[in-house]
């Protein structure tokens, strides 16, 4: 971090994104997205994924305060419910954690009222294999900065970078190890508060921020919902997660045969989203289920078919284009549901797993598919070739190094996202 000297104070919060822009553009080109820490950064953030044409959203992080004395900060609570204690601070006043349980619940109380008024149902975007930046409009002490940014890294993004305008010589000695680039404009030797470095440093109230929000939204073309569903198949009821982006071009049903909770997982499907497919992520096993070994390829075939049905008939995506996308346990089970909804189904990519396991339908599937196999293991892939050799349409395979391991690393799933991405496009119109 290699601050250059820019002429103090700004103008106001807009004039320092548009100086930040500058110093961050050739540092972004992994599919970036930026956070902006509300209330403050948001405005510098807004503006910053203005000039660079990036996504934008708020990160929502509280600082928890001694009581009595809220601006002394003693570590923050991130959205995602974790809290970050600032140790040194806690020993230097003598306060244990324990006197802090109030003021923690209050602040997660404050913290979910905040996300609902700003971001409604809209999740925060998935960090994963992104660049990710995270921008302030000043950094004082770096607590509550620390706490988003170690909330980030748990999600594997792939650069973290943290922006802003002006930070005192101590935040930036706290917060250079939590990130892999910290862009600074100005680093003043007798930093006291971050509003001393502007002319003009109103005070924003939420109507602010959701206002800044809904123009970006507005301004970048589309907006998607989120919400959890529960699907009945048979006698069991599979929890999900259905995204539908705006404007939509098909959707995909994400058959998982592992943890559908996995940041890196939900990283694959925002790929999708992105690309403009509506998403449909389902566990299909139960934690009972998957402790005695897991269920057969046709029982579970008929959970996603099931799930095919429900997505057709209970939401806006009855007319565009459907894809399966199968992984792991769930591969073979992309195929049974492909032979069995044939009419629905336009195209399947899977990975991983035993695919010969759905041998007696593999005939009847018509949609093109797409099997990504693991490249060190030959008996996998003789599986896979013999498994191809009998589909009753058209297929191709793609050996990826690692495919088995697909959530052990950021590059590994990001190329089987743009992989199955490029199917479908190519399949579905």
């Amino acid at each position: 971090m290699n601050p250059v000297p820019v002429s103090l104070p700004f103008t106001d919060r807009t004039e320092a994104g548009r100086r930040l822009a500058e110093r961050v553009r050739p540092l972004v080109v992994d599919d970036p997205v930026v956070l902006a820490l509300p209330r403050g950064g948001v405005p510098v953030g807004a503006e910053l994924a203005h000039g660079l044409g990036l996504d934008f959203d708020v990160l929502m992080v509280r600082r928890i305060g001694l009581p009595g004395r809220p601006e002394a900060g003693l570590g923050a609570v991130a959205e995602d419910g974790h809290v970050f204690y600032d140790d040194r601070a806690l020993a230097r006043m003598h306060v244990p954690r324990q006197a802090l349980e109030r003021t923690v619940e209050n602040e997660r109380a404050e913290l979910a009222r905040r996300t609902t008024v700003y971001r409604g149902e809209r999740a925060l975007p998935s960090v994963a294999g992104r660049d990710c930046v995270v921008v302030d409009d000043g950094v004082a002490t770096g607590g509550t900065a620390r706490a988003a940014l170690r909330m980030l890294r748990a999600q594997a993004p792939s650069r973290l970078i943290l922006a802003v305008p002006v930070a005192s010589p101590e935040a930036v000695e706290v917060l250079g190890p939590e990130v892999d680039e910290l862009v600074v404009l100005s680093v003043p030797d007798n930093f006291c508060a971050v509003g001393d470095w502007y002319r003009d440093f109103g005070r924003l109230s939420d109507g602010h921020v959701t206002a800044i929000l809904s123009e970006h939204l507005r301004a970048r073309g589309g907006q998607e919902s989120v919400r959890g569903v529960r699907v009945r198949a048979g006698q069991e009821h599979l929890d999900g997660e259905l995204t539908v982006p705006t404007p939509l071009r098909g959707a995909v049903v994400m058959a998982l045969g592992e943890d559908s909770a996995d940041p890196r997982w939900k990283a694959v499907t925002a790929f999708l989203r992105r690309a403009g497919y509506a998403t449909l992520s389902l566990d299909l096993l139960t934690e009972q289920e998957r402790a005695e070994g897991g269920v057969g390829a046709d029982a579970l075939g008929e959970r996603l078919s099931a799930a095919v049905a429900w997505l057709r008939r209970s939401t806006d995506t009855a007319e565009s284009p459907l894809g399966v996308l199968g992984s792991g346990p769930a591969a073979p089970v992309a195929l049974v549901t492909a032979a069995a909804r044939s009419g629905d189904v336009g195209a399947v990519v899977v990975h991983g797993g035993r695919i010969d396991r759905a041998e007696d339908s593999l005939g009847g599937v018509r949609a093109p598919v797409l099997v990504l196999l693991e490249s060190r293991d030959s008996f996998v892939r003789e599986i896979g070739e013999w498994a191809r050799g009998r589909l009753g349409g058209p297929s191709d395979l793609t050996v990826l190094a690692g495919t088995d391991e697909l959530l052990r690393g950021a590059w590994d799933w990001r190329r089987v996202a743009a992989e199955a991405v490029s199917w479908f496009e190519r399949h579905l119109g």
